[in-house]
């Protein structure tokens, strides 16, 4: 949990909000499936719902106050991984910071299906 403090007073972000505007984000960039998760018994690997898609977002906090994120995706047959990677990173740094106002340090990209 992040917490920003101003004249006004406090305001705590949650993972659960930074999990999901990440999310948000990464499926919105072209060639992206959907995030991507195992279930809890480390089944086989599937796309998210919508709902869900969280899951497979990871965030870490950093010692400045910024965050790190992990988000594992699938991604279309046939597309160009390296360029579907860094619109993502740009996409999520971007939509993250303008709406948390939290740094974004890192946005690490975890190709983990191609779906074709």
């Amino acid at each position: 949990m992040v917490n920003l403090v101003n004249e006004f007073g406090k305001i705590s972000i949650t993972n659960e909000v930074f999990s999901n505007l990440a999310g948000d984000a990464a499926t919105s960039c072209f060639g992206v499936k959907g995030m991507a998760g195992r279930s809890k018994e480390g089944g086989p690997l599937q796309l998210l719902r919508r709902e869900s898609m969280s899951k497979g977002v990871v965030v870490h906090y950093n010692e400045d106050e910024s965050v790190s994120l992990e988000l594992h995706i699938g991604v279309d047959h046939g597309v160009n991984i390296a360029a579907v990677s860094r619109s993502i990173m740009n996409e999520v740094s971007y939509k993250l910071s303008m709406a948390t106002g939290v740094p974004v340090k890192a946005v690490d990209v975890y190709v983990d299906t191609i779906i074709g």
